[in-house]
């Protein structure tokens, strides 16, 4: 089967959407299948795009972005049609060789491969991250790409049963809609008190206590609340470390944060970190503390939950979600609030556990990249079935 993914990220980028179509691809290339891909060029530097495409499990048709016009051309949306029949142009050779199209989240791009899928009489699933439905206004004027897509897939999946509800409460119902978690890669493994203390000495933690948090360094990740929340913390808890995985705009302002706090160095900013590093620290950690402002389904959570380590979050919808199928083993606390955050941390050290049984049994089950797989491969022969009927 020959299977086009339409996206506005491929790797290197480490957005969600990224990172599914690539999985995605690669494990259709391992049993026989075909993939190819439609996405926007990376914004970073060219020599690690090249290395990363060279790896992709599929050939890509890069599609350049739109820029933004200025004055007239900008007012009379000049820019957006050029941008429209450009996208037109590159997508039809690679949607017209495809059996199916799957196209993941929003934009220009993704609406039009879905626009085009449609004229080509090509199936096509439609995949949902969040921002997608969070921030979902249905337009008064002009052509609305994004719902005509959304009512015209074969089938929508979406990342989260919040974001599904979301949908529904939008107006958003239709029949063939369904929910697949993210899958967790294999590096983030099981990890029993002895394998935490080995994980430790192996990155030279010092400190009896180690919270980590994982996210891009941006005003919707709220790590400014988890910094906030550290002199507390540490007045409890004095030998503590936080460890910070990510990069992003926010890093100089979280520095100067954590240093007006008192408490730079007990605070860590490790960067951009590869798969296998955010593992070993999620094995090491006491807890792993996620404030995210919004969330649909925190993948960097399960990945903590994968390793033995419980999770503080937020009330995001992720973060609710993910109370309501770990139970115990995800405390959730208030939004933008670093004295709760604070409160439920100290609490969490006085007594730090491992994960339950039950929690690895759901990951194994329905979250491993065999399991998300099977569920995709089902969402394939739905969409396709009803083609081949209609």
């Amino acid at each position: 089967m020959r299977i086009c993914h339409v996206t506005p990220h491929l790797p290197p980028d480490q957005a969600a959407n990224a990172l599914l179509p690539y999985h995605l691809g690669c494990w259709a290339r391992a049993r026989g299948d075909e993939p190819t891909y439609l996405s926007h060029p990376s914004r970073a530097d060219a020599g690690r795009v090249a290395a990363r495409a060279a790896v992709l499990p599929g050939p890509v048709t890069w599609v350049r972005p739109r820029t933004r016009g200025r004055g007239i051309s900008h007012a009379l949306r000049i820019g957006r049609v050029a941008a429209f029949a450009r996208v037109v142009r590159l997508a039809r050779p690679a949607i017209a060789a495809a059996d199916l199209v799957h196209v993941h989240s929003n934009g220009l791009l993704a609406e039009t491969a879905a626009l085009v899928a449609t004229r080509e009489r090509k199936p096509f699933v439609l995949t949902l991250y969040g921002t997608e439905i969070w921030h979902y206004r249905r337009r008064r004027l002009g052509p609305d790409l994004f719902t005509r897509a959304y009512h015209r897939a074969a089938e929508v999946t979406f990342y989260s049963r919040r974001l599904l509800d979301r949908a529904i409460g939008l107006g958003l119902d239709r029949p063939h809609l369904s929910v697949v978690y993210p899958p967790v890669a294999s590096e983030f493994q099981p990890c029993d008190a002895r394998g935490q203390a080995e994980a430790r000495a192996a990155l030279g933690i010092a400190e009896r206590h180690l919270l980590v948090n994982v996210k891009r360094l941006h005003p919707l990740a709220g790590q400014r609340f988890l910094i906030e929340a550290m002199p507390d913390v540490l007045r409890a808890h004095a030998d503590c470390r936080l460890v910070v995985c990510g990069t992003g705009e926010l890093l100089p302002e979280l520095e100067a944060l954590a240093r007006r706090a008192g408490v730079d160095r007990h605070v860590t900013f490790l960067g951009l970190v590869d798969n296998e590093t955010v593992a070993r620290y999620d094995m090491a950690a006491d807890v792993f503390v996620l404030p995210s402002l919004l969330e649909a389904c925190p993948t960097v959570a399960l990945e903590a939950l994968s390793c033995g380590t419980p999770v503080i979050s937020s009330d995001s919808p992720g973060g609710v979600e993910l109370g309501e199928l770990f139970g115990t083993d995800v405390l959730v606390v208030p939004r933008e609030d670093g004295s709760a955050l604070a409160r439920a941390i100290v609490e969490f050290l006085a007594a730090p556990h491992r994960t339950a049984p039950g929690t690895q049994e759901r990951i194994e089950r329905s979250l491993r990249p065999e399991a998300v797989d099977m569920q995709f491969r089902a969402v394939y022969a739905r969409a396709l079935s009803r083609t081949c009927e209609a």
